[in-house]
């Protein structure tokens, strides 16, 4: 029996970790998101996911593969969330607008996560070199945008917003207001401080709607 305990607990020793990738993700997320691409170490991502740097060059070839991954990975985690409740077809558009804003002013507050917008943050500290990481996180970004203006011209059409608003400089003032939003959070701007930005900023929505 002892002999059995014994060679059960050499082999289990022996066992390699299972590579959690979803896992390894969100700790290299938290990295990039706190300190930036270029500050952020092939060593810190190492230490922060606890795999081996071989195991992640096969699994993303190098930082700048690891880095796209993170982000799709934050786009499925967080902009789906925001997205729910923007396109939620039984609210107002400015109901809507308002919780769309509040879930993004929730996760840029959030204790569980570096304060900001991760592709703010990133793409804030990016140096001259990285143009490739600049482009990608430049189409995404603009995606946010993109995505107001789709919610904008559905909510248009059902004659919710008049036909002569000029929905793409809509969209454009929106998003500035998103970004700025990231920006105070960054620099400590508490949820009630962001929750009164929003308020603010949607107590001017019929005069948003003349312009």
């Amino acid at each position: 029996m002892t002999t059995d305990i014994q060679s059960c607990t050499k082999k289990c020793r022996g066992r390699p970790k299972v590579f959690d990738r979803e896992a390894a993700l969100d700790k290299a997320m938290t990295l990039f998101w706190e300190h930036g691409y270029e500050a952020t170490s092939l060593a810190d991502l190492v230490e922060a996911t606890g795999a081996k740097a071989p195991t992640l060059y096969a699994e993303f070839v190098n930082k700048e593969g690891l880095f796209r991954a993170v982000l799709d990975r934050y786009i499925s985690r967080f902009a789906a969330r925001y997205e729910a409740e923007l396109f939620s077809e039984e609210k107002s558009v400015e109901q809507a607008l308002t919780g769309y804003f509040t879930a993004v002013a929730t996760c840029f507050t959030s204790k569980e996560t570096p304060a900001g917008c991760f592709m703010i943050n990133t793409s804030a500290t990016l140096a001259a070199s990285s143009k490739e990481i600049a482009r990608t996180l430049k189409t995404r970004h603009a995606q946010q945008e993109q995505t107001l203006r789709q919610f904008l011209l559905s909510r248009q059409q059902r004659g919710e917003i008049p036909a002569q608003k000029d929905i793409p400089a809509l969209a454009q003032f929106l998003n500035c207001i998103l970004q700025g939003m990231s920006i105070s959070a960054r620099e400590g701007a508490t949820l009630e401080d962001l929750q009164q930005i929003i308020r603010t900023t949607f107590s001017l929505w019929p005069r948003m709607l003349e312009l």
